[in-house]
């Protein structure tokens, strides 16, 4: 596996973002063309210490763009607010 760091670039942060983020307790990142869901999934549990429940992803002219997914036990909001979304 790679670096978590170097497969996560930053947060996506739009209305749907924060929307989703609020209503279904998802975040959105930009991440490297090449990562994997898996790998993905791997990065965003050890940068962000929480379970990930799916992760989808989609490639836009922005780059790749990942939707994840947390256990209910954690809250988007919570990491959203850790990381300056908010």
């Amino acid at each position: 596996m790679r670096d978590p760091f170097e497969v996560i670039l930053h947060p996506y942060v739009t209305e749907r973002a924060l929307s989703l983020m609020d209503r279904e307790n998802k975040l959105m990142f930009i991440v490297k063309r090449d990562a994997t869901k898996d790998e993905i999934k791997y990065s965003i549990e050890k940068i962000f210490q929480v379970k990930v429940q799916s992760v989808n992803t989609m490639i836009t002219k922005n780059g790749k763009k990942a939707i994840v997914k947390l256990s209910p036990e954690y809250s988007a909001e919570e990491i959203g607010m850790r990381i300056g979304v908010f």
